[in-house]
């Protein structure tokens, strides 16, 4: 069995897995009105880093990437995660390691 050492970057190890995004269905969707300190929340506990804020401190998000840990869901299901699912059949990311 292989360990994953401190050294090691977890970048890389995202980087191998494969995503198949449906692009019709998100399945993730956010409020239309997104409060600064929940939407910093998401930024914070997102393993993915789907949520992001730019330079001029707008809010993005983009749920391409993500791991579907249910992370955003369990933080801000009650706030401003309007919808969370599972993708569909197919869809969604596949984990890889080496």
């Amino acid at each position: 069995m292989s360990r994953l050492r401190i050294e090691d970057n977890i970048d890389g190890f995202l980087a191998t897995n494969r995503y198949e995004v449906d692009e019709e269905n998100a399945h993730i969707q956010l409020a239309e009105e997104l409060p600064e300190d929940e939407f910093d929340k998401l930024i914070r506990v997102c393993p993915g880093a789907l949520y992001k804020r730019d330079e001029e401190g707008r809010q993005t998000f983009d749920y391409a990437g993500c791991l579907e840990c249910g992370t955003c869901r369990i933080a801000c299901g009650d706030t401003i995660v309007v919808k969370w699912e599972n993708p569909q059949p197919t869809m969604g990311v596949e984990y890889r390691y080496g």
